[in-house]
């Protein structure tokens, strides 16, 4: 995710942000088509509005978060976008604990950013509107992985967030014209998807298959953690106090949040129960 991250940074001096926004969706459509091939039934209706509405709020969520770089630090722009996970966290708590996890995960992430009160009130909407697609990235990525077959379903709907969104391919039209190299163009297009889309994306399908929502938005909290890792390991950037402080708040939030119902092990008897049934059995068991 974050080496797709430097090659973003380094698109912004030729092509707008939301452009590279587009080149990131429509790299990963192009990547995860050739992968996955996915079949005939995952073109249906039934299968595609669920997912063209996943790959729509991908893309929202990746076009804000870039245009709201442009006008806000980016220590301010991740903090202000992490509020769309704390919500979805905040509305699965059930326990003190919960409350407790939300709470670290929440300062943690506010330490680690570096956030600067600086920019401008565009910035801010933008970075808000960017927190209010992560939150919809959760609830309907969960959806998505529920029914069994999320990497095919990434692929089909980042095609259709590419096509919805391909107006905006006029911008990466004028860098060329401007004198851009259009192979170069592409290959970082390609890089981009692959690195922060298509493998973060198909990953995070694997666990929101294994964890509830609001565990998930928790688990969130590591990104920054794993971008301070990543500058110490490959920049030699030493963490500063207030980060140190951050990270180990974070690693305290995923160690203290509870286990949600759902991710119990399943005994004997629920195994033999269908979907429905062990829904009733789950919604039955008290917070813990």
């Amino acid at each position: 995710m974050y080496l797709g991250a430097a090659v973003a940074v380094g698109l912004f001096d030729d092509v707008a942000p939301s452009a590279v926004a587009w080149l990131r969706i429509a790299g990963a459509a192009l990547v995860l088509l050739i992968w996955v091939r996915p079949p005939r039934s995952a073109w249906q209706w039934a299968r595609l509005r669920l997912a063209g509405c996943f790959g729509l709020i991908t893309a929202g969520m990746n076009i804000t978060f870039y245009e709201a770089l442009a006008h806000l630090p980016m220590g301010t722009t991740v903090a202000l976008e992490f509020l769309g996970p704390i919500m979805v966290a905040a509305l699965g708590s059930r326990t003190r604990r919960d409350i407790a996890a939300l709470v670290l995960a929440g300062l943690g992430v506010v330490l680690i950013a570096d956030v600067r009160w600086s920019g401008t009130g565009v910035g801010v909407l933008l970075a808000l509107a960017a927190a209010a697609c992560w939150a919809g990235y959760i609830v309907l990525g969960k959806r998505v992985a529920a029914r069994g077959a999320g990497v095919e379903d990434l692929a089909t709907g980042f095609v259709i967030a590419a096509l919805v969104t391909s107006p905006l391919a006029w911008w990466v039209a004028e860098a060329v014209r401007e004198g851009v190299s259009p192979a170069a163009l592409i290959g970082q297009g390609l890089v981009l998807g692959v690195a922060s889309t298509a493998i973060p994306y198909a990953l995070d399908q694997v666990v929101l298959r294994r964890v509830g929502r609001a565990r998930f938005a928790i688990l969130l909290a590591l990104l920054p953690v794993t971008a301070a890792v990543i500058g110490l390991i490959v920049l030699g950037q030493v963490p500063r106090p207030l980060e140190a402080v951050g990270i180990a708040a974070v690693a305290l939030a995923v160690a203290v949040r509870s286990v949600d119902p759902a991710e119990r092990p399943m005994n004997p008897a629920e195994r033999q129960m269908n979907p429905a049934e062990r829904q009733m059995n789950t919604d039955e068991i008290p917070p813990s």
